[in-house]
């Protein structure tokens, strides 16, 4: 189905480019619909020759492809830390919202809060937090701050995930381990924890594409060289008269997203025993 839906993506792209008119549909002073020439929407097979096309006009230069692939695994890299210190905060902070009611209803309001808050704003501030912060003492690094705020948009699905999954396990499962004397960390491990993998997985889903943004939008906001987000800037910078420059790194960042989704559907299918439960709570 995957491919299919990509199929269909490529065909309606190349129906839009013969169909609309170069310079788009305009009714009065509106434009209604986009223009399709080169500059704006290249055909398909543009934007997959110019992966072997040199990235300067320089002997030797590597080519697009490379170009995006090396910063993709920049990215990708950063993307995977975001996801992982992310999930660590979502989890911990669900636990401890689960385990005491008046954290719950102290913190999370924030925590939805929290979402409202844009990153192009958000990123110069933390890259200046972080410029004082020394660790180990080392200075920090601006691939530091790319991580975290990756992670600042990775802990926000996790959190509230994970927190309607430790809720999920039946009352009478619940009350099945008071009646053996069991208590908290017991309950936890036993009942509420596999009771919250079915939600905790599209959580996860959503924190890993949320973390490949976060790491996209943050090279782009602070400048950080290396990252397919910066690549994006390049290439639009080149892009006059034909874009497909610019439409193969925007493509190579959904792509991967995608990478790091799938991720976690290898996560999923080691949780397998305990993914397709709902409410049960039981073993």
């Amino acid at each position: 189905m995957a491919v299919i839906a990509i199929a269909l993506i490529l065909v309606v792209w190349e129906l839009v480019k013969v169909l609309v008119p170069a310079n788009g549909v305009s009714i009065g002073s509106t434009r209604v619909l986009p223009r399709t020439d080169d500059g704006a929407l290249p055909h398909v097979w543009s934007v997959i020759s110019v992966l072997g096309q040199p990235e300067v006009s320089v002997a030797g230069s590597r080519s697009v492809g490379a170009a995006l692939l090396s910063t993709g695994l920049f990215s990708f890299g950063l993307a995977i830390l975001g996801f992982v210190l992310g999930g660590v905060v979502g989890l911990l902070l669900a636990v401890v919202m689960q385990r005491f009611g008046l954290v719950e209803r102290a913190v999370l309001p924030y925590v939805v809060l929290s979402q409202t808050v844009p990153l192009i704003a958000l990123a110069p501030l933390i890259v200046g937090w972080g410029g004082k912060i020394a660790i180990g003492g080392q200075p920090w690094q601006p691939w530091m701050s790319i991580a975290v705020i990756a992670s600042y948009l990775a802990f926000f699905p996790v959190a509230i995930g994970m927190l309607r999954g430790l809720r999920a396990p039946s009352t009478a499962s619940v009350e099945l381990m008071h009646c053996y004397s069991a208590g908290w960390w017991p309950t936890l491990l036993k009942v509420r924890l596999p009771a919250s993998v079915p939600h905790l997985v599209p959580a996860l889903r959503l924190a890993a594409a949320s973390s490949v943004i976060g790491a996209i939008v943050a090279e782009i906001s602070t400048g950080t060289a290396g990252g397919i987000g910066r690549q994006i800037i390049v290439f639009s910078q080149q892009a006059t008269g034909d874009s497909s420059r610019l439409y193969a790194a925007v493509l190579a960042a959904a792509l991967l997203g995608v990478v790091v989704t799938a991720l976690v559907g290898l996560l999923e299918r080691l949780l397998g025993r305990y993914a397709g439960r709902r409410t049960t709570g039981q073993q």
